[in-house]
């Protein structure tokens, strides 16, 4: 059996392969949104009833495409509709 000797270089060498391969591992997990969403994921997501998604898409709060009788959702216009209706807190509690 051969004796092979690791040096510190080796090892910050190893470190840094090692973080680089978990950081690739781990980000394209956290950034993987979907663009388009169907009826079921946008009432998942905001946690909706199927008459409140509908009353959304009636009156253009959320826009939509439909594409053989399924209707998709684009995520960045439920991030805007979430976004425009941001709200202050009142400080006297009103």
């Amino acid at each position: 059996m051969a004796v092979q000797i690791i040096t510190i270089e080796d090892l910050n060498e190893f470190r840094s392969l090692l973080l680089n391969d978990l950081k690739e591992f781990i980000q394209p997990q956290s950034q993987q949104i979907k663009q388009w969403l169907k009826s079921n994921e946008v009432r998942k997501l905001l946690n909706i009833s199927p008459g409140t998604l509908q009353n959304l898409r009636i009156n253009g709060t959320l826009t939509y495409t439909k594409i053989g009788g399924i209707m998709y959702y684009s995520y960045s216009d439920i991030e805007k509709v979430l976004n425009g209706n941001k709200s202050m807190p009142n400080k006297f509690g009103k």
